[in-house]
């Protein structure tokens, strides 16, 4: 969860978002250095009068500033696909649930139990208790056990929204009469707030997504009451 003078992104709960905020400072760090060469160039051109017939006509720095911008795509492109291809791998899931979008509400579909949904709205104002945060907080939170992959997947009713948390390094469109899918394990537990992340609609700003990750062994017993209830 995001706290008041924060710096940099949501603290990583799951392996895929520790990768991209690795990438995020890597690619950061390329960008600085490329900005304080630019500005050291110019205030040696304003000050130092490096605008010479050799500096603009230098075959070698022509050559200079043709490789470089070509080493620093290679050190960007190379870590990113291998992001790609980690965010698209979706191997043996020990859990499936289902997401779909509507206005302006979530509903969700736990596949390997049969009978196991519900929607999920976001909680009125009155009903918040004490630690509970307005316009982030719902009825019925997602359940997931840590430490198991997850594949999620996402689908809408009637536009299109998008299923994000950015805790986990998820974000998911959600297409009417197309499945998308996405995959993550969730490393510890806790509660991962998102919220749609699509202009969906006059509502789109309250249909916000908790997400509650818990040991296996209480997920099985929090099924279990589930399923009881319904």
């Amino acid at each position: 969860m995001a706290h008041p003078s924060q710096l940099g992104l949501q603290d990583a709960a799951s392996p895929l978002m520790e990768e991209l905020l690795r990438f995020h400072d890597h690619a950061l760090m390329i960008v600085f250095l490329i900005s304080v060469l630019v500005l050291y160039i110019i205030v040696a051109m304003v000050t130092t009068k490096l605008t010479n017939k050799y500096i603009l006509d230098s075959q070698e720095i022509e050559i200079i500033w043709t490789i470089l911008p070509a080493i620093v795509l290679i050190l960007i492109a190379f870590p990113s696909i291998r992001i790609l291809y980690m965010m698209d791998e979706i191997n043996s899931p020990h859990l499936t649930i289902k997401a779909i979008g509507h206005q302006w509400y979530w509903s969700y579909e736990y596949t390997d139990y049969e009978d196991l949904a519900f929607d999920s709205y976001m909680a009125p104002t009155q009903d918040l208790t004490p630690g509970q945060f307005r316009l982030l907080e719902v009825d019925h939170r997602v359940v997931l056990p840590t430490e198991s992959p997850v594949r999620v997947l996402v689908s809408s009713e009637d536009v299109i929204h998008s299923w994000a948390v950015p805790a986990l390094g998820v974000k998911m469109d959600a297409v009417p009469g197309r499945l998308n899918q996405t995959a993550f394990t969730v490393s510890r537990t806790g509660l991962f707030f998102g919220q749609c992340s699509e202009i969906c609609g006059a509502n789109h700003s309250f249909m916000p997504i908790v997400v509650e990750a818990i040991p296996l062994k209480d997920f099985e017993s929090w099924a279990m009451t589930l399923l009881e209830d319904l």
